[in-house]
């Protein structure tokens, strides 16, 4: 498979690998390569384009909302500690109760719970859009946008709807 001109002066591959064109290259280099040890098969400028980075792109909403969801699953944590500190104040007894429910009630409270809510249906609706993906559907680019933009349009009409549905419930938004 490599003729000689291509090997330089290295040992011959075993012939398994010369037969499945594996290279290794340990165990010999190609024209024009230099040896370098057990990581690199070839020293000096690649002779390629660069890996592809968000600077070459143009942003697309597909790109975007692949962004979004690690985000919100990052927020996410940040979310889990504010449930934990729900539950922790719950158990402790009225006092720790009272000072959760006035964090939670204030308006920052509320712009984090909303923004917690909002990422929490965004990230599902996203983890949906990836199971469709892992069946096959879904990769057409009318089919993709389609899917890119129902998560986005979703996500904020649930939270809203969820929190209209919420306020109602607990007597109205105060």
């Amino acid at each position: 498979m490599f003729s000689p001109e291509q090997r330089c002066g290295h040992d011959d591959p075993p012939p398994y690998l010369e037969q499945s064109g594996i290279a290794l290259g340990v165990m010999f280099c190609f024209k024009g390569a230099r040896r370098s040890g057990l990581n690199s098969m070839v020293n000096g400028p690649a002779a390629r384009p660069l890996s592809p980075h968000l600077t070459i792109y143009r942003p697309m909403l597909s790109m975007m909302m692949s962004i979004v969801h690690r985000l919100t699953g990052i927020a996410l944590y940040g979310g889990s500690l504010l449930l934990a500190w729900w539950l922790l104040a719950a158990a402790s007894g009225p006092n720790a109760y009272a000072t959760f429910q006035s964090a939670a009630s204030s308006f920052i409270g509320r712009v984090v719970l909303f923004g917690y809510t909002w990422a929490l249906i965004h990230h599902m609706l996203g983890g949906l859009r990836h199971l469709i993906w892992d069946t096959g559907r879904g990769f057409g680019a009318a089919e993709r946008e389609w899917l890119v933009r129902a998560n986005l349009v979703g996500s904020i009409v649930l939270t809203i709807t969820l929190w209209i549905i919420g306020g109602y419930l607990m007597g109205g938004l105060r």
